[in-house]
C-alpha cells in the first residue's frame, strides 16, 4: 500500500486573495462539493473572523453533509497579552463548529520584534495556548508556521522552537510555509530534512509562487518527509499564486509512487479543474500540466504518427488516468493519420484507404480552402465526419433569425435583441432576447428556445470567442473565421464558422456548438 499524503486545499481561502478572484457564498459552497467528491482531504474555507461572508458560509455548510472532506477554518494564534479564551479570532473559529482549523503563527523573529511587535517569549507562549485550546475543543489542528523559511533562514534555532510550541500544545500537522514565495528547491529539501529529525509529529507544506517554484518546492518537501500539502486546485493566490494541487497531485500519485486519491477520483481531476475554474470566473489558459486542454494535444505529423502507434513515445502519463484525453490537431503538418483518428471514433472499421476517408479529407481541404482552419477545433471536425459518413442526425434546425442593433437617447451603449425560430422533431419554437451586440443576443435567443427541448443546455456558456479576418484585402467584404470556445462546466469544446458576414460565422460556430454538447450527452447517456 502506497504511503499517504494528506491534501489540504485553499482554494476558498488562499486562492480567495488572488485578484480577479471573488466567490460568492453560493460559489464556495459549489467549491466545496467539487472537491469533496473528488477525494480531498482538508478543505479550508476561510476565515470567520475576518468578514461576514465567511460567517455566513460557514452557517450554510452546517447543513451539508460531506463524504470525505474534513472541513477547516481558518485563523491566527491569540493575540498577545490576553487570554486564549477571550480572543475574538479563536470564538469565531469555534463557532463554525468545523472538525478541523488551521491556525498560523509567527515563526520569523522580524515578524515577531517589528511587524506583531511582541516579544519572542510571548510568541512561543501565543502559540503553544492556542494548539492546547482548541485540542480541548476537540478540533484536528494544523499549525501554519507562517514565513517559516526565511525565518529558519535568519536564526533556525527560533523557528524549530515556534514548531516545538506548536508540537507541546498538541497540533496534529506542523505545515512549513514558505510565504514569501523564495526558497529555491534544494533549500526546501534540506531544511525539511533537518525539520523532520526535530520534530515527533507529521510535517506539512504551504509554498507561493513568487519564484514559479512552488510545485517543485511541495515535491521536494514531500520527498524529505512532509505528510502534507497545502494549495489551491488551480494554482491562483495572492501576488504570482500558490502551489498548484492540480498539479501536484498527479505528480505525487503517478511519478512518486504515493497515494492522494483512488483512482476513480484521481480521474475526476481534469472534470474538477474545469468546474472549478468555471465557478471562479478563470479562464483556464489549455496549458496547464495534467489538465488543460493542450496537455495531451499533438500537431506535428510525426509526433502524431509515433502516438498512434505507441503513446508513450510523447506521452508522459496516460490522460484518462487523471479525466483528460488524447486530442489530434488538424494541421497543415498533421496528414492523414490525424483524420483516421478522428474517423476511428465514429466508425472503428474505416483505415487511411477507405473511400469515406478520401471523401471526408477531400471535404476538410476544401474548407481549408475557403478559409476554415480546425486546429483546435476538433469538434467541429468530428461533426463534419458525422455528416460527411452520413451519421448525423441534426438535433434541431434553425429556421429563421433576426438581429436588430440600436442606439436610443436613453442608452448609452449601442444595445442589440435576436428573434430565432427553431424547429425540433416537427415542433416549433420561437424566442427573443436581448444582448450586448447581435452574436450575444442571438445566443441567448437560440438558447432560451433550445431549452425548452433540451433543458441541459442551460449548462452550457461561451467561454471565449474570437474573430479574424482573412483575407483582408476585400476590406468590408472580408471572409471572417469565428472560433468559439464553450463549456458545460464539465468539457471545453471549440468550433468554427466562416463566412463573409460575421454573424453568420458566428452562427455556424455556435450551432456547431450546441451540436457538439448534445451530442457528447447523449453519447453519455447511451453508455
Amino acid at each position: 500500500m502506497s504511503e499517504k499524503i494528506l491534501v489540504f486545499d485553499s482554494t476558498l481561502r488562499d486562492g480567495a486573495q488572488a485578484e480577479g478572484i471573488s466567490f460568492s457564498v453560493e460559489d464556495k459552497i459549489r467549491v466545496v462539493e467539487t472537491l469533496d467528491k473528488m477525494g480531498i482531504d482538508y478543505i479550508e474555507a476561510g476565515n470567520p473572523g475576518s468578514n461576514p461572508k465567511d460567517i455566513e458560509f460557514f452557517n450554510r455548510i452546517k447543513g451539508i453533509h460531506l463524504n470525505h472532506a474534513k472541513l477547516v477554518a481558518f485563523g491566527s494564534t491569540r493575540r498577545g497579552g490576553i487570554a486564549v479564551e477571550d480572543d475574538a479570532n479563536l470564538k469565531a473559529i469555534l463557532e463554525t463548529e468545523t472538525p478541523a482549523v488551521a491556525i498560523f503563527g509567527k515563526s520569523w523573529t522580524f515578524h515577531i520584534t517589528d511587524i506583531i511587535k511582541t516579544t519572542l517569549a510571548e510568541n512561543l507562549k501565543m502559540i503553544e495556548e492556542t494548539m492546547a485550546y482548541l485540542k480541548t475543543q476537540g478540533k484536528d489542528v494544523t499549525f501554519d508556521a507562517e514565513h517559516f523559511f526565511d525565518g529558519y533562514k535568519n536564526d533556525p534555532a527560533y523557528a524549530i522552537e515556534a514548531l516545538l510550541a506548536a508540537q507541546e500544545g498538541g497540533a496534529d500537522c506542523l505545515a512549513l510555509c514558505d510565504t514569501n514565495g523564495g526558497t529555491l528547491p534544494y533549500e526546501i529539501e534540506e531544511i525539511v530534512t533537518d525539520v523532520r529529525q526535530k520534530l515527533r509529529i507529521p510535517l506539512g507544506i504551504h509554498c507561493h509562487n513568487d519564484s514559479g517554484l512552488a510545485v517543485a518546492n511541495s515535491l521536494m518537501a514531500v520527498h524529505a518527509g512532509a505528510r502534507q500539502v497545502q494549495g489551491t486546485f488551480l494554482g491562483y493566490g495572492e501576488r504570482c499564486g500558490n502551489a498548484n494541487l492540480a498539479t501536484i497531485i498527479p505528480n505525487l500519485q503517478l511519478k512518486m509512487g504515493f497515494h492522494c486519491l483512488a483512482d476513480a477520483e484521481l480521474q475526476k481531476l481534469t472534470s474538477s479543474a474545469i468546474r472549478i475554474a468555471e465557478i471562479s470566473n478563470y479562464a483556464l489558459t489549455g496549458r496547464e500540466p495534467f489538465v488543460g486542454k493542450s496537455a495531451f494535444a499533438h500537431k506535428g505529423g510525426m509526433h502524431i504518427d509515433a502516438v498512434m502507434k505507441n503513446p508513450a513515445s510523447f506521452e508522459h502519463v496516460s490522460p484518462e488516468a487523471v479525466g483528460n484525453e488524447r486530442r489530434i490537431l488538424m494541421s497543415e503538418v498533421s496528414g492523414r493519420s490525424t483524420i483516421i483518428q478522428l474517423i476511428n471514433e465514429v466508425d472503428p472499421s474505416l483505415t487511411k484507404k477507405s473511400d469515406e476517408t478520401t471523401r471526408v479529407m477531400d471535404r476538410i481541404k476544401e474548407l481549408e480552402y475557403q478559409g476554415y482552419q480546425f486546429e483546435g477545433a476538433e469538434s467541429s471536425v468530428k461533426l463534419l465526419i458525422r455528416k460527411e459518413l452520413g451519421m448525423h442526425k441534426p438535433f434541431f434546425t434553425l429556421e429563421d433569425f433576426k438581429t436588430i442593433g440600436e442606439q436610443t437617447h436613453t442608452k448609452e451603449a449601442l444595445s442589440s435583441s435576436a428573434v430565432v425560430k427553431i424547429n425540433v422533431d416537427g415542433q416549433s419554437e420561437i424566442n427573443a432576447a436581448e444582448g450586448d451586440g447581435p452574436v450575444n443576443a442571438l445566443d441567448k435567443a437560440l438558447r432560451k428556445a433550445l431549452e425548452v427541448f433540451y433543458p441541459k443546455i442551460s449548462e452550457v456558456r461561451l467561454t471565449d470567442f474570437k474573430v479574424r479576418v482573412i483575407d483582408s484585402k476585400s476590406a468590408t467584404a472580408s471572409k471572417v473565421r469565428v472560433l468559439i470556445e464553450s463549456s458545460d462546466g464539465v468539457d471545453i469544446w471549440t468550433n468554427v464558422g466562416v463566412s463573409t458576414d460575421i454573424i453568420e460565422a458566428s452562427l455556424i460556430a455556435l450551432i456547431d456548438s450546441i451540436e457538439y454538447k448534445l451530442l457528447n450527452d447523449e453519447e453519455r447517456e447511451n453508455k
